[in-house]
């Protein structure tokens, strides 16, 4: 029963035979090979792939805020400044101011009456200045917006003074 030699001191037969056993395994077992450049790429691909799914959360989470905020209800619009936006927004009863956030908000005035322009012009921090002229075709109602200086595609910053030119009959 002991192959390896003789029994030690204070070891009963199952003690010796179960060392020996362990002797044995440890002799003939193959050491483990382990590829670190197949883990170094999985690991690399992996942490590829989690930065290119945060990075896609992120560009999708700020195009629904951006799409949010261009829907958000309200009688301007606001938008990034561009060239075609601002061309395009050429009537002289329009005026457009950059926001303390940096975007452009359009308000349009025409046929507004002198209390309304008032109050969306100091909305902005823009300070307004009135005129009136006599009209024979002054709309409806009298008092209204015929035209503001400086207008779209001018655009105008908080503090800036405009000039509102209303009608009567």
């Amino acid at each position: 029963m002991n192959s390896h030699g003789s029994q030690p001191s204070g070891c009963t037969p199952f003690e010796q035979e179960l060392v020996n056993a362990m002797n044995d395994f440890a002799r003939t077992t193959d050491t483990p090979a382990f590829d670190s450049a197949a883990i170094a790429r999985g690991a690399r691909r992996k942490r590829t792939m989690a930065i290119a799914g945060i990075a896609t959360a992120l560009v999708v989470a700020g195009a629904g805020t951006a799409l949010a905020v261009g829907n958000v209800g309200s009688s301007s619009h606001t938008s990034k400044p561009t060239a075609s936006a601002a061309a395009s927004a050429a009537d002289s009863t329009t005026f457009l101011v950059r926001t303390s956030d940096g975007t452009i908000a359009r308000e349009t005035l025409a046929g507004a009456p002198s209390t309304r322009a008032r109050v969306g012009l100091v909305h902005f921090g823009l300070t307004p200045k009135f005129t009136r002229v006599k009209k024979a075709d002054c709309p409806q109602p009298e008092d209204a917006v015929i035209s503001l200086s400086p207008h779209a595609p001018t655009v105008l910053n908080a503090g800036d003074t405009v000039l509102v030119t209303t009608c009567y009959r």
